[in-house]
Protein backbone atom coordinates (compact mmCIF):
# COMPACT_ATOMS: atom_id res chain seq x y z
CA UNK A 1 0.00 0.00 0.00
CA UNK A 2 2.83 2.42 0.92
CA UNK A 3 4.92 2.10 -2.46
CA UNK A 4 1.49 2.32 -4.64
CA UNK A 5 0.41 5.86 -2.07
CA UNK A 6 3.90 7.00 -3.19
CA UNK A 7 3.86 6.72 -6.41
CA UNK A 8 0.32 8.06 -6.96
CA UNK A 9 1.65 11.02 -4.72
CA UNK A 10 4.88 11.37 -6.99
CA UNK A 11 2.98 11.67 -10.26
CA UNK A 12 0.40 14.43 -8.64
CA UNK A 13 3.33 16.06 -7.55
CA UNK A 14 4.90 16.12 -10.70
CA UNK A 15 1.93 16.91 -12.52
CA UNK A 16 0.38 19.96 -10.04
CA UNK A 17 3.94 21.83 -10.77
CA UNK A 18 4.29 21.78 -14.53
CA UNK A 19 1.29 24.56 -13.55
CA UNK A 20 3.62 27.08 -12.75
CA UNK A 21 6.44 25.67 -14.75
CA UNK A 22 4.59 26.27 -17.55
CA UNK A 23 3.95 30.24 -16.59
CA UNK A 24 8.18 30.16 -16.24
CA UNK A 25 8.31 28.83 -20.09
CA UNK A 26 10.37 25.68 -18.19
CA UNK A 27 10.25 22.31 -19.56
CA UNK A 28 7.55 19.52 -17.83
CA UNK A 29 10.94 17.54 -17.16
CA UNK A 30 12.20 20.13 -14.92
CA UNK A 31 8.85 20.57 -13.06
CA UNK A 32 9.02 16.93 -12.21
CA UNK A 33 12.59 17.00 -11.15
CA UNK A 34 11.56 19.53 -9.08
CA UNK A 35 8.50 18.19 -7.30
CA UNK A 36 10.77 15.51 -6.69
CA UNK A 37 12.85 17.75 -4.64
CA UNK A 38 9.98 19.07 -2.83
CA UNK A 39 8.61 15.46 -1.73
CA UNK A 40 11.93 13.88 -1.19
CA UNK A 41 14.11 13.47 1.84
CA UNK A 42 15.79 16.76 1.85
CA UNK A 43 12.70 18.47 1.77
CA UNK A 44 9.17 17.14 2.88
CA UNK A 45 11.10 14.55 4.59
CA UNK A 46 12.42 16.92 6.76
CA UNK A 47 9.42 17.78 8.60
CA UNK A 48 8.57 14.00 9.66
CA UNK A 49 5.83 13.74 8.32
CA UNK A 50 5.13 9.64 7.10
CA UNK A 51 3.45 8.31 4.90
CA UNK A 52 3.49 11.45 2.21
CA UNK A 53 6.73 11.39 0.06
CA UNK A 54 9.95 9.93 0.29
CA UNK A 55 10.99 10.66 4.18
CA UNK A 56 14.32 8.93 3.29
CA UNK A 57 16.32 7.52 0.75
CA UNK A 58 15.21 4.51 1.70
CA UNK A 59 11.80 4.95 0.75
CA UNK A 60 12.91 5.63 -2.70
CA UNK A 61 15.19 3.34 -3.37
CA UNK A 62 11.84 0.55 -2.55
CA UNK A 63 10.62 2.37 -5.83
CA UNK A 64 13.98 1.50 -7.94
CA UNK A 65 11.85 -0.94 -10.35
CA UNK A 66 9.92 1.76 -11.55
CA UNK A 67 12.88 4.02 -12.77
CA UNK A 68 14.41 0.77 -14.71
CA UNK A 69 11.01 0.20 -15.98
CA UNK A 70 11.11 3.80 -17.86
CA UNK A 71 14.89 3.55 -18.73
CA UNK A 72 13.57 0.41 -20.97
CA UNK A 73 10.69 2.52 -22.36
CA UNK A 74 12.87 5.39 -23.01
CA UNK A 75 15.59 3.35 -24.92
CA UNK A 76 13.13 1.26 -26.89
CA UNK A 77 11.54 5.17 -28.13
CA UNK A 78 15.36 6.30 -28.68
CA UNK A 79 15.70 3.35 -30.72
CA UNK A 80 13.17 3.41 -32.39
CA UNK A 81 14.66 7.00 -34.00
CA UNK A 82 17.22 4.45 -35.79
CA UNK A 83 15.37 3.82 -39.49
CA UNK A 84 17.41 3.05 -41.95
CA UNK A 85 16.03 5.88 -44.21
CA UNK A 86 17.21 8.67 -41.76
CA UNK A 87 20.55 6.79 -40.99
CA UNK A 88 21.81 6.85 -44.31
CA UNK A 89 21.41 10.96 -44.61
CA UNK A 90 22.83 11.40 -40.53
CA UNK A 91 24.66 7.66 -39.59
CA UNK A 92 27.98 8.95 -40.46
CA UNK A 93 27.82 12.22 -38.94
CA UNK A 94 26.24 10.67 -35.66
CA UNK A 95 28.65 8.20 -35.28
CA UNK A 96 31.60 10.70 -35.58
CA UNK A 97 30.49 13.38 -33.86
CA UNK A 98 29.23 11.30 -30.90
CA UNK A 99 32.56 9.46 -30.17
CA UNK A 100 34.35 13.24 -30.86
CA UNK A 101 32.16 15.25 -28.00
CA UNK A 102 32.71 12.05 -25.95
CA UNK A 103 35.95 12.15 -25.95
CA UNK A 104 36.82 15.33 -26.02
CA UNK A 105 34.27 16.18 -22.75
CA UNK A 106 36.55 13.63 -20.86
CA UNK A 107 40.06 14.63 -21.72
CA UNK A 108 38.80 18.42 -20.71
CA UNK A 109 37.50 17.76 -17.46
CA UNK A 110 41.08 15.29 -16.86
CA UNK A 111 43.13 18.15 -17.64
CA UNK A 112 41.29 20.46 -15.52
CA UNK A 113 41.35 17.92 -12.17
CA UNK A 114 45.05 16.49 -12.52
CA UNK A 115 45.87 20.07 -12.45
CA UNK A 116 43.39 20.77 -9.07
CA UNK A 117 45.46 16.96 -8.17
CA UNK A 118 48.58 18.46 -8.20
CA UNK A 119 48.29 22.08 -7.43
CA UNK A 120 46.32 21.12 -4.28
CA UNK A 121 47.75 18.29 -3.29
CA UNK A 122 45.22 15.83 -0.95
CA UNK A 123 42.08 17.55 -2.18
CA UNK A 124 42.21 15.44 -4.92
CA UNK A 125 44.00 12.41 -6.60
CA UNK A 126 44.94 10.93 -10.25
CA UNK A 127 42.90 8.06 -10.01
CA UNK A 128 39.48 10.22 -9.05
CA UNK A 129 40.74 12.99 -11.48
CA UNK A 130 40.93 10.34 -14.27
CA UNK A 131 37.96 8.66 -13.20
CA UNK A 132 35.90 11.72 -13.11
CA UNK A 133 37.04 12.25 -16.74
CA UNK A 134 34.81 9.28 -18.00
CA UNK A 135 32.18 9.95 -16.40
CA UNK A 136 31.86 12.75 -18.17
CA UNK A 137 31.15 11.77 -21.23
CA UNK A 138 28.17 9.92 -20.28
CA UNK A 139 24.51 12.06 -21.65
CA UNK A 140 21.23 11.18 -20.32
CA UNK A 141 18.67 10.39 -22.92
CA UNK A 142 15.83 10.48 -20.72
CA UNK A 143 15.60 14.22 -20.44
CA UNK A 144 16.58 15.18 -24.39
CA UNK A 145 13.99 13.06 -25.15
CA UNK A 146 11.18 14.23 -22.64
CA UNK A 147 12.13 17.61 -24.26
CA UNK A 148 11.68 16.58 -27.75
CA UNK A 149 8.53 15.02 -27.34
CA UNK A 150 7.01 17.68 -25.22
CA UNK A 151 7.59 20.59 -27.80
CA UNK A 152 7.10 18.37 -30.93
CA UNK A 153 10.58 19.64 -32.23
CA UNK A 154 11.42 18.11 -35.46
CA UNK A 155 14.14 19.16 -38.23
CA UNK A 156 17.51 18.21 -38.73
CA UNK A 157 19.01 19.11 -35.19
CA UNK A 158 16.80 16.74 -33.45
CA UNK A 159 17.30 13.76 -36.68
CA UNK A 160 21.08 13.99 -35.53
CA UNK A 161 20.72 14.90 -31.77
CA UNK A 162 19.06 11.33 -30.98
CA UNK A 163 21.06 8.92 -32.60
CA UNK A 164 24.10 10.98 -31.00
CA UNK A 165 22.52 10.50 -27.71
CA UNK A 166 22.26 6.98 -28.09
CA UNK A 167 25.93 6.22 -29.67
CA UNK A 168 26.76 8.45 -26.26
CA UNK A 169 26.05 5.24 -24.22
CA UNK A 170 28.39 2.54 -25.72
CA UNK A 171 31.34 5.57 -26.15
CA UNK A 172 30.41 6.03 -22.63
CA UNK A 173 31.02 2.46 -21.61
CA UNK A 174 34.49 2.13 -23.66
CA UNK A 175 36.39 5.47 -22.20
CA UNK A 176 35.47 4.58 -18.72
CA UNK A 177 36.43 0.89 -18.86
CA UNK A 178 39.70 2.06 -19.83
CA UNK A 179 39.93 4.73 -16.98
CA UNK A 180 38.61 3.06 -14.50
CA UNK A 181 40.81 0.29 -15.15
CA UNK A 182 43.85 2.44 -15.43
CA UNK A 183 42.78 4.01 -12.10
CA UNK A 184 42.31 1.12 -10.38
CA UNK A 185 45.90 -0.43 -11.54
CA UNK A 186 47.09 2.92 -9.90
CA UNK A 187 45.92 1.55 -6.70
CA UNK A 188 46.89 -1.78 -6.64
CA UNK A 189 49.81 -1.58 -8.73
CA UNK A 190 48.36 -4.75 -11.07
CA UNK A 191 46.85 -3.87 -15.04
CA UNK A 192 44.25 -5.79 -16.39
CA UNK A 193 44.12 -6.21 -19.54
CA UNK A 194 41.07 -7.94 -19.90
CA UNK A 195 38.82 -5.79 -17.74
CA UNK A 196 40.25 -2.69 -19.46
CA UNK A 197 39.79 -3.72 -22.85
CA UNK A 198 38.47 -6.49 -23.45
CA UNK A 199 35.11 -6.76 -20.92
CA UNK A 200 33.38 -3.04 -22.67
CA UNK A 201 33.68 -4.38 -26.01
CA UNK A 202 32.00 -7.67 -24.90
CA UNK A 203 29.40 -5.93 -22.95
CA UNK A 204 28.63 -3.42 -25.88
CA UNK A 205 28.44 -6.24 -28.12
CA UNK A 206 26.29 -8.56 -26.76
CA UNK A 207 24.21 -5.98 -25.64
CA UNK A 208 23.57 -5.10 -29.56
CA UNK A 209 23.48 -9.13 -29.98
CA UNK A 210 20.65 -9.50 -27.31
CA UNK A 211 18.55 -6.03 -28.74
CA UNK A 212 18.89 -7.50 -32.33
CA UNK A 213 17.52 -10.72 -31.34
CA UNK A 214 15.01 -9.56 -29.05
CA UNK A 215 13.74 -7.07 -32.17
CA UNK A 216 13.19 -9.92 -34.73
CA UNK A 217 11.70 -12.13 -32.19
CA UNK A 218 8.91 -9.42 -31.35
CA UNK A 219 8.47 -8.34 -35.13
CA UNK A 220 7.39 -12.16 -35.90
CA UNK A 221 5.37 -12.57 -32.71
CA UNK A 222 3.75 -9.28 -33.53
CA UNK A 223 2.38 -10.70 -37.13
CA UNK A 224 0.13 -13.39 -35.20
CA UNK A 225 -2.32 -10.81 -33.69
CA UNK A 226 -4.33 -8.30 -35.84
CA UNK A 227 -5.70 -5.83 -33.23
CA UNK A 228 -3.35 -3.44 -32.35
CA UNK A 229 -4.37 -3.37 -28.76
CA UNK A 230 -2.98 -6.70 -28.82
CA UNK A 231 0.18 -5.56 -30.40
CA UNK A 232 0.53 -3.11 -27.82
CA UNK A 233 0.09 -5.18 -25.37
CA UNK A 234 2.54 -7.70 -26.85
CA UNK A 235 5.17 -4.52 -27.33
CA UNK A 236 4.97 -3.59 -23.65
CA UNK A 237 5.48 -7.18 -22.18
CA UNK A 238 8.35 -7.30 -24.35
CA UNK A 239 9.96 -4.40 -23.77
CA UNK A 240 9.62 -5.85 -20.15
CA UNK A 241 10.98 -8.74 -20.63
CA UNK A 242 14.27 -7.61 -22.70
CA UNK A 243 15.39 -5.12 -19.36
CA UNK A 244 14.89 -8.16 -17.52
CA UNK A 245 17.15 -9.83 -19.50
CA UNK A 246 19.10 -7.21 -19.63
CA UNK A 247 19.92 -7.07 -16.24
CA UNK A 248 21.40 -10.88 -16.26
CA UNK A 249 25.40 -11.38 -15.54
CA UNK A 250 27.15 -14.44 -16.85
CA UNK A 251 30.67 -15.68 -15.46
CA UNK A 252 33.10 -16.90 -17.94
CA UNK A 253 36.13 -17.86 -15.98
CA UNK A 254 37.86 -14.44 -15.75
CA UNK A 255 35.61 -12.49 -18.20
CA UNK A 256 32.04 -11.42 -17.13
CA UNK A 257 29.06 -11.23 -19.89
CA UNK A 258 27.20 -8.33 -19.02
CA UNK A 259 24.42 -6.15 -20.67
CA UNK A 260 23.91 -2.27 -20.58
CA UNK A 261 19.93 -2.27 -20.44
CA UNK A 262 19.77 1.07 -22.85
CA UNK A 263 21.99 -0.15 -25.36
CA UNK A 264 19.98 -3.64 -25.30
CA UNK A 265 16.87 -1.52 -25.26
CA UNK A 266 17.58 1.12 -27.86
CA UNK A 267 18.94 -2.02 -29.91
CA UNK A 268 15.35 -3.76 -29.82
CA UNK A 269 13.74 -0.24 -30.60
CA UNK A 270 15.77 -0.02 -33.63
CA UNK A 271 15.53 -3.45 -35.08
CA UNK A 272 11.67 -3.65 -34.39
CA UNK A 273 10.99 -0.43 -36.06
CA UNK A 274 13.02 -1.06 -39.63
CA UNK A 275 11.45 -4.94 -39.61
CA UNK A 276 7.23 -4.28 -38.63
CA UNK A 277 5.68 -2.62 -41.23
CA UNK A 278 2.86 -1.19 -38.28
CA UNK A 279 5.79 0.00 -35.92
CA UNK A 280 5.10 3.67 -36.39
CA UNK A 281 1.36 3.31 -34.92
CA UNK A 282 2.65 1.09 -32.29
CA UNK A 283 5.31 3.41 -30.76
CA UNK A 284 2.11 6.00 -31.13
CA UNK A 285 0.11 4.29 -28.72
CA UNK A 286 2.96 3.12 -26.79
CA UNK A 287 4.20 6.77 -26.38
CA UNK A 288 0.67 7.54 -24.90
CA UNK A 289 0.74 5.02 -22.53
CA UNK A 290 4.20 5.26 -21.18
CA UNK A 291 3.57 9.30 -20.24
CA UNK A 292 2.30 9.08 -17.06
CA UNK A 293 5.79 6.07 -16.24
CA UNK A 294 7.83 8.97 -17.43
CA UNK A 295 6.38 11.19 -15.14
CA UNK A 296 6.56 9.33 -12.26
CA UNK A 297 10.43 8.27 -13.25
CA UNK A 298 11.53 11.87 -13.17
CA UNK A 299 9.95 12.67 -10.06
CA UNK A 300 11.99 10.06 -8.47
CA UNK A 301 14.53 10.99 -9.88
CA UNK A 302 14.10 14.41 -8.36
CA UNK A 303 13.80 12.74 -5.29
CA UNK A 304 16.86 10.59 -5.36
CA UNK A 305 19.11 14.17 -6.00
CA UNK A 306 21.03 14.56 -2.55
CA UNK A 307 21.48 18.16 -1.70
CA UNK A 308 23.75 17.16 0.82
CA UNK A 309 26.80 17.29 -1.19
CA UNK A 310 26.46 21.24 -0.95
CA UNK A 311 27.83 20.94 2.79
CA UNK A 312 31.47 20.15 1.37
CA UNK A 313 33.51 22.79 0.11
CA UNK A 314 35.75 21.18 -1.61
CA UNK A 315 32.71 19.19 -3.35
CA UNK A 316 31.46 22.14 -4.54
CA UNK A 317 34.41 23.51 -5.86
CA UNK A 318 35.16 20.47 -7.63
CA UNK A 319 32.36 20.31 -8.82
CA UNK A 320 32.20 23.77 -10.06
CA UNK A 321 35.35 23.00 -12.07
CA UNK A 322 33.87 19.76 -13.44
CA UNK A 323 30.11 21.17 -14.85
CA UNK A 324 32.26 23.82 -16.55
CA UNK A 325 34.87 22.12 -18.31
CA UNK A 326 32.28 18.99 -19.33
CA UNK A 327 29.95 21.73 -20.42
CA UNK A 328 32.81 23.66 -22.40
CA UNK A 329 34.34 19.78 -23.66
CA UNK A 330 30.57 19.05 -25.00
CA UNK A 331 30.27 21.84 -26.48
CA UNK A 332 33.23 22.58 -28.51
CA UNK A 333 33.30 18.92 -29.34
CA UNK A 334 30.16 19.01 -30.94
CA UNK A 335 31.11 22.24 -32.79
CA UNK A 336 33.99 21.29 -34.34
CA UNK A 337 33.09 17.67 -35.44
CA UNK A 338 30.19 19.32 -36.54
CA UNK A 339 31.96 21.40 -38.58
CA UNK A 340 34.26 18.85 -39.93
CA UNK A 341 30.76 16.88 -41.28
CA UNK A 342 29.64 19.52 -43.00
CA UNK A 343 26.73 20.37 -40.38
CA UNK A 344 25.14 23.31 -40.98
CA UNK A 345 25.61 26.32 -38.75
CA UNK A 346 22.36 26.08 -36.56
CA UNK A 347 23.79 22.46 -35.83
CA UNK A 348 27.08 23.68 -35.05
CA UNK A 349 25.72 26.35 -32.55
CA UNK A 350 23.44 24.69 -30.61
CA UNK A 351 23.71 20.70 -31.06
CA UNK A 352 26.53 20.88 -28.27
CA UNK A 353 24.13 22.64 -25.67
CA UNK A 354 21.50 19.66 -26.04
CA UNK A 355 24.00 16.89 -24.98
CA UNK A 356 24.24 18.68 -21.50
CA UNK A 357 22.10 16.87 -19.30
CA UNK A 358 23.49 13.91 -17.53
CA UNK A 359 22.16 11.08 -15.12
CA UNK A 360 21.61 7.32 -15.04
CA UNK A 361 24.47 5.84 -17.16
CA UNK A 362 26.65 8.59 -15.09
CA UNK A 363 25.03 7.06 -11.34
CA UNK A 364 25.77 3.55 -12.46
CA UNK A 365 29.34 4.24 -13.39
CA UNK A 366 29.14 5.86 -9.89
CA UNK A 367 28.26 2.66 -8.56
CA UNK A 368 31.57 0.99 -9.99
CA UNK A 369 33.20 3.76 -8.97
CA UNK A 370 32.77 2.68 -5.22
CA UNK A 371 35.54 0.17 -6.08
CA UNK A 372 38.42 2.65 -5.36
CA UNK A 373 37.42 2.38 -1.99
CA UNK A 374 37.01 5.64 0.28
CA UNK A 375 38.33 7.67 -3.14
CA UNK A 376 35.13 6.22 -4.52
CA UNK A 377 32.82 8.19 -2.41
CA UNK A 378 34.10 11.30 -3.55
CA UNK A 379 33.98 10.48 -7.17
CA UNK A 380 29.80 9.65 -6.27
CA UNK A 381 28.89 13.15 -4.41
CA UNK A 382 30.84 15.33 -6.98
CA UNK A 383 28.72 13.91 -9.86
CA UNK A 384 25.55 13.76 -7.53
CA UNK A 385 26.18 17.44 -7.43
CA UNK A 386 26.71 17.89 -11.30
CA UNK A 387 23.81 15.55 -11.96
CA UNK A 388 21.44 18.23 -9.62
CA UNK A 389 22.74 20.93 -11.99
CA UNK A 390 22.59 19.60 -14.58
CA UNK A 391 19.34 17.81 -14.72
CA UNK A 392 17.68 20.80 -13.43
CA UNK A 393 19.25 23.36 -15.56
CA UNK A 394 19.86 20.88 -19.04
CA UNK A 395 16.52 20.07 -20.04
CA UNK A 396 16.02 24.11 -20.33
CA UNK A 397 18.94 24.88 -22.17
CA UNK A 398 18.46 21.83 -24.52
CA UNK A 399 14.90 23.66 -25.25
CA UNK A 400 16.00 27.05 -26.09
CA UNK A 401 19.27 25.47 -27.55
CA UNK A 402 15.51 23.80 -30.16
CA UNK A 403 14.12 27.28 -30.08
CA UNK A 404 16.93 28.99 -31.69
CA UNK A 405 17.63 26.06 -34.31
CA UNK A 406 14.00 26.55 -35.18
CA UNK A 407 12.88 23.04 -34.68
CA UNK A 408 10.39 24.07 -31.75
CA UNK A 409 7.13 25.87 -33.46
CA UNK A 410 5.33 28.15 -31.17
CA UNK A 411 1.62 27.22 -31.13
CA UNK A 412 -0.42 28.53 -34.35
CA UNK A 413 -2.51 31.40 -33.53
CA UNK A 414 -5.73 29.30 -34.60
CA UNK A 415 -4.97 26.78 -31.66
CA UNK A 416 -4.87 28.95 -29.65
CA UNK A 417 -8.10 30.57 -30.31
CA UNK A 418 -10.00 27.46 -31.07
CA UNK A 419 -8.24 26.57 -27.34
CA UNK A 420 -9.28 29.88 -25.91
CA UNK A 421 -12.83 29.60 -27.36
CA UNK A 422 -13.64 25.93 -26.30
CA UNK A 423 -12.40 27.62 -22.66
CA UNK A 424 -14.87 30.34 -23.22
CA UNK A 425 -17.66 28.44 -23.90
CA UNK A 426 -17.61 25.95 -21.24
CA UNK A 427 -16.87 28.61 -18.67
CA UNK A 428 -19.88 30.24 -20.48
CA UNK A 429 -22.05 27.03 -20.01
CA UNK A 430 -20.52 26.75 -16.30
CA UNK A 431 -21.94 29.74 -15.60
CA UNK A 432 -25.24 29.27 -16.93
CA UNK A 433 -26.04 26.00 -15.36
CA UNK A 434 -25.08 27.40 -11.54
CA UNK A 435 -27.62 30.49 -12.56
CA UNK A 436 -30.11 27.58 -13.20
CA UNK A 437 -29.85 26.10 -10.35
CA UNK A 438 -29.71 29.55 -8.29
CA UNK A 439 -33.34 30.27 -10.19
CA UNK A 440 -34.44 26.66 -9.45
CA UNK A 441 -33.55 27.32 -5.43
CA UNK A 442 -35.64 30.26 -4.90
CA UNK A 443 -38.56 29.24 -6.50
CA UNK A 444 -41.09 28.04 -3.43
CA UNK A 445 -41.98 24.21 -3.67
CA UNK A 446 -46.03 23.42 -4.14
CA UNK A 447 -47.68 22.48 -1.06
CA UNK A 448 -50.13 19.83 -1.57
CA UNK A 449 -53.54 21.14 -1.90
CA UNK A 450 -52.51 23.93 -3.19
CA UNK A 451 -53.33 25.51 -6.76
CA UNK A 452 -50.71 25.71 -9.74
Amino acid sequence: MYKLLSVSIAMLAGLLMTRPAKKLRLPSVTAYLVAGVLIGPYCLGRLGISGIGFPSMADVDQLSLLPDVALGFIAFSIGSEFRLTQLRKTGRQAFVIGIVQGVTAAACVDLALLAIAKLIPGVLSVPQAITLGAIATATAPAATLMVVRQYKAKGPLVDLLLPIVALDDAVGLVVFAVSFGAARAMNTGAFDMLSIFVQPLVEIVCSLLLGAVMGWFLTKIETLFNSNTNRLNMTIAFVLFTSALSMLRISLGALTVSFSPLLVCMMLGTVFCNLCPLSEEIMQKSDRWTSPLFAAFFVISGAQLELGVFRSGVVVLIGVVYILTRSLGKYFGARVSAARMRCSETIRRNLGITLLPQAGVALGMCVTARQLGPEGDLIRNITLFAILIYELVGPLLTKQALMRAGEIQPMPEEVKNRRKTKLEHSEHMQKEHASADRRHAQVPEAHPGEAD
